[in-house]
């Protein structure tokens, strides 16, 4: 896929915030016009190159994809284009940078609903990381690929990738992610040892201190314990809805409150599990806070939870909260699959 595609047919239109975002993208090569040519010069780019991939991540955070993709696209080239006049330390910092650019649209792509085009970037990802020097980002790939699977309601491929991520002795960080994604892939086999014992092992190789703190975190990082809304999420799955639900109800209370895409991926899932808990009306009052938002981030991943959402309450279609959410619920999935 070329750099600066971004998304199915790369021709995703820019409105005004998008020309906004992708002008930020640039700003660093369009300001420092050859800069990391010369050493003294290259680390301050380089750290706000990084600072910049953080607002991009908070961006993410209230913006749907095609508002972040453009910039994301962007600033991969950009970086790239920088690199090959670089001296080589700063060169493979460029490049290391660029993969995580190319990493993080993956996962905007795979928001956008567009599969083909979150593997492809994660393909370029580990090229960029491999150029770079990073051996490791090829074994994070696998755990990307297995998030992938895990949302097409794929267990054994789920579980079959992070198993191979873990294998390849990855930091511990990587490894950590991997057990994490291999518990979802159980949970949703319904195989609850496995999953509870997977969840073991991420809580304890997440709580080890990474290799490189200078570094972008690797993976989700506007959830302060990943291992314990993931538990509640995979409680979900392994048939234990009011348990999820009260995890559900902890975890999401900690999001802070910038993380709207959070707030809405864990909100939505909170009130399927509350609703498959047959508390109806709390169910209908959590989704309704959160009507307003989902459409605004155009994700794919939480439309597939807000559609589990509404054929569960319509189980209980005669309920008046349900009657009452039921066209808001309607018109929220309508804008979502646009």
């Amino acid at each position: 896929m070329p750099e600066d595609s971004t998304g199915p047919g790369g021709d995703l239109a820019l409105g005004r915030r998008h020309v906004v975002a992708a002008g930020a993208a640039s700003l660093l090569s369009l300001s420092c016009p050859g800069a990391a040519a010369a050493d003294p010069v290259g680390p301050p780019l380089i750290e706000a190159a990084r600072s910049l991939f953080g607002h991009f991540r908070t961006l993410g955070q209230t913006a749907g994809p095609q508002v972040v993709l453009p910039a994301l696209a962007a600033q991969t080239r950009s970086l790239c284009d920088l690199a090959p006049n670089a001296g080589p330390q700063i060169r493979r910092e460029l490049l290391r940078l660029s993969s995580r650019y190319a990493e993080y649209a993956g996962w905007m792509a795979q928001e956008a609903g567009n599969d083909d085009a979150a593997l492809q970037w994660t393909n370029r990802a580990v090229s960029l990381g491999a150029a770079g020097g990073d051996p490791h980002l090829a074994t994070y790939a696998l755990v990307r690929r297995a998030l992938v699977s895990f949302y097409a309601g794929d267990a054994a491929e789920t579980i079959a990738l992070a198993q191979r991520a873990q294998q390849a002795k990855p930091p511990s960080r990587i490894a950590g992610l991997a057990s994490q994604q291999e518990a979802q892939g159980h949970g949703l086999a319904g195989d609850r040892s496995a999953c509870l014992h997977a969840l073991d092992r991420a809580r304890d190789l997440l709580s080890r201190p990474v290799d490189d703190p200078t570094s972008p975190v690797i993976g989700p990082s506007f959830v302060s314990d990943p291992v314990a809304m993931t538990t509640g999420w995979c409680l979900y799955d392994l048939g234990h809805p009011r348990q999820a639900a009260e995890a559900l109800d902890r975890e999401v209370a900690k999001l802070p409150a910038h993380a709207v895409r959070n707030q809405a991926r864990y909100g939505v899932r909170r009130a399927l599990a509350h609703a498959t808990a047959g508390e109806i009306e709390h169910s209908c009052a959590l989704a309704r806070e959160l009507l307003g938002t989902v459409p605004l981030l155009g994700s794919a991943t939480i439309a597939t939870d807000l559609r589990r959402l509404a054929r569960t309450l319509n189980r209980y279609h005669t309920h008046r909260a349900v009657r009452e959410l039921s066209p808001d619920l309607a018109l929220a999935l309508h804008a979502g699959s646009r």
